[in-house]
């Protein structure tokens, strides 16, 4: 564990794998997004960052602004020692992700999302990810779901709930969550500043044009954030590509490891030899 100081804030972060360096910003810990990833060491030199006030790090949530957090990732992008590398988000800290590039394209080679909604209308989101559900599941995913919701006692806190979530979240309906989620480092406000003033408001077609190559990942089994909301955006994004994972839900670098890897690479290959051009 590795760490540097920002305007008053103490920033942690880790480093593994071998290959070129992305960023990955982290909201529970970087323990938990080192489970999530660890299938991506081989192809990849991962610093994992606990965002100012969440996991290790320091500062006050509420200070987290994308200016800030830009700020904040560059001094560890100075700190590491690499003049530029790609920045990896997954679902809601894509949005970090496309916010960071759009800050530092000189800086930032590469973004890619994964499980990332285009937008952080959380109302909107719940109902296209309840639509998308019950339009697209499988009859055995549902009964799984719904015996899942059924064995909770009333009253069950929404965090406390996510295992009963599987069918939603991944390609295995029965997949055991409990260790990923045993290394969560959870901070209350850390999360409602991030779920809330931060990216509430936010969407991907706002602002300026975003000048670095971006990935859209997704798993065809993400019934959370579907693909879907993608369908109208994508066409008004003139630097990004699309790829659906056919055996992943939520998170594809994890369920999907190699593929994902194979993918990403060959995609920052095109994407470069685009850029130069």
């Amino acid at each position: 564990m590795s760490s540097t100081r920002v305007d008053g804030a103490e920033l942690h972060y880790t480093r593994r794998g071998r290959g070129p360096v992305c960023v990955v910003p982290c909201a529970l810990g970087t323990a938990h997004y080192e489970l999530l990833t660890a299938g991506l060491d081989r192809q990849f030199s991962l610093v994992l960052v606990d965002l100012r006030g969440s996991g290790r790090s320091t500062g006050t949530p509420a200070d987290l602004t994308f200016d800030v957090l830009a700020q904040d990732l560059e001094a560890v992008r100075a700190d590491v020692g690499v003049a530029q590398w790609s920045v990896l988000g997954y679902s809601i800290l894509g949005v970090a992700a496309i916010e960071y590039a759009r800050r530092c394209p000189g800086t930032v080679s590469h973004v890619v999302v994964a499980g990332t909604p285009p937008h952080g209308d959380m109302a909107r989101l719940a109902q296209e990810s309840a639509a998308y559900f019950g339009a697209a599941a499988a009859p055995e995913r549902k009964q799984i779901f719904a015996d899942n919701l059924a064995k909770l006692p009333p009253g069950t806190d929404p965090q406390m709930a996510i295992p009963a979530q599987t069918p939603m979240r991944f390609f295995d309906a029965r997949f055991d969550v409990m260790p990923l989620l045993a290394a969560i480092d959870f901070k209350p406000a850390f999360f409602a500043h991030l779920m809330g003033p931060l990216t509430s408001g936010w969407d991907v077609t706002a602002g300026t044009p975003l000048r670095v190559p971006l990935l859209v990942a997704h798993g065809k089994h993400d019934y959370v954030v579907p693909h879907t909301m993608w369908n109208d955006v994508l066409p008004q994004l003139s630097t990004a590509a699309f790829w659906l994972f056919e055996r992943s839900g939520h998170q594809p670098f994890f369920e999907e490891p190699q593929q994902f890897a194979q993918v990403v690479q060959e995609w920052m290959g095109h994407a470069s030899a685009g850029r130069a051009q």
